[in-house]
């Protein structure tokens, strides 16, 4: 194994191998995770990434592949013998255990004088504001109290790594904002390494210094959160990251008179000059008729310049207006922050500038360029 406090090579997943109903869960997977950082598993509901979080854990086997932890490989030990904590998506909570001797009850094999414990309980209880519950029993709290009890009680652990299966999830939007900044600070300031599965991007942006996005059990990309939203590696991770999602069009692309045209459907051009793109990036397109152009919402420009667009919706969110437009045989989705008069129906200009646009491989969906530069 190498350096990384944390290694996956190769690993894959298969649920009923051999049978009728295979399911090959995870795919080749590798990521090295480096002591200290916060790692989140990003995807929609299937794409494997909380398989992946349990065979770290041990609750599910590896079907092929290593996964090692501090240099020596884990992926046969125990869950018990991999000094690993994880806080569950379903609590796991110990129902004849009060909240504070759940809370507590990982610190028992440390032989901590009693005072510490309660210190070091009191921490985390102040740290996830459950004070007010930690004598009563996990059936006579909320679900969101048992999560933040459940959390607590992998956090207070002395462990290589700690493991955060949707660790929010059943918490009220205030309170996520608020416990999100406390927990990055916490684990930060003890120079802890942890692995988070969400849904959720913006946990997962406000969390992670890495993430890792996955579909199909096949990882897509693995970088931090601004690449991910200004270099995504695909199609598909620029089109899952970021809300509102990312405008994609097809495109023919022409060149001729030192121009660039990228021909969209309804009779829409984008037109460049070729200075706007580097030679590298003119040498690629030279061989690629048929390309994937994606904008993201907050670079799409209103101007009266612009080719047209007709408005479906405006909506204004408090800080933002997201007016929806049938453009190019399809709709686009520009973000403006402050509030706009336009109504339905109406006819506006779009603006593309080619600084913003991503192009992509039609048939194989991998970038090409980011704003003008090979990818």
């Amino acid at each position: 194994m190498s350096e990384a406090l944390l290694e996956l090579r190769s690993v894959d997943k298969f649920y009923n191998p051999g049978g009728a109903n295979e399911v090959h869960a995870v795919r080749a997977f590798d990521m090295a995770v480096s002591k200290g950082e916060i790692v989140a598993l990003l995807g929609s509901s299937g794409c494997g990434k909380t398989s992946t979080l349990r065979m770290i854990a041990g609750f599910e086997e590896v079907s092929k592949g290593a996964i090692g932890v501090n240099g020596r490989e884990i992926h046969r030990l125990a869950p018990a013998k991999r000094n690993v904590a994880m806080a569950f998506e379903g609590y796991s909570l110990y129902p004849p255990l009060t909240v504070r001797d759940n809370i507590a009850f990982a610190l028992k094999s440390l032989s901590l004088d009693k005072r510490e414990v309660e210190r070091r309980v009191g921490e985390i209880a102040q740290l996830l504001e459950i004070e007010d519950v930690l004598e009563r029993y996990p059936s006579s709290i909320s679900g969101g109290q048992q999560q933040r009890a459940s959390l607590g009680r992998a956090l207070i652990r002395d462990a290589d790594l700690h493991l955060l299966d949707e660790p929010m999830g059943q918490l009220e939007p205030q309170l996520r904002a608020l416990l999100r900044g406390r927990i990055k600070h916490f684990i930060k300031e003890r120079g802890l390494t942890a692995i988070l599965v969400t849904h959720d991007q913006t946990e997962a942006n406000a969390l992670a210094d890495r993430i890792a996005v996955m579909e199909g059990g096949v990882m897509q990309q693995f970088d931090t959160p601004a690449n991910l939203k200004d270099r995504p590696a695909n199609l598909f991770t620029g089109a899952f990251i970021g809300e509102p999602p990312m405008n994609v069009f097809e495109a023919e692309v022409r060149s001729d008179n030192g121009r660039i045209n990228f021909g969209l459907g309804g009779g829409v051009a984008l037109d460049y000059a070729e200075n706007e793109f580097s030679l590298a990036l003119r040498a690629a397109l030279a061989k690629k008729p048929q390309v994937t152009i994606g904008v993201r919402p907050h670079a799409v420009r209103i101007s009266s310049e612009g080719a047209q667009a007709e408005v479906t919706a405006n909506q204004w969110l408090g800080d933002q207006t997201h007016i929806a437009a049938r453009f190019a045989g399809g709709s686009i989705v520009s973000v403006e922050h402050e509030r706009t008069r336009y109504a339905k129906g109406d006819v506006i200009g779009v603006v593309l500038d080619s600084a913003n646009l991503h192009v992509f491989d039609t048939e194989t969906g991998a970038a090409i360029s980011h704003g003008g530069a090979l990818a």
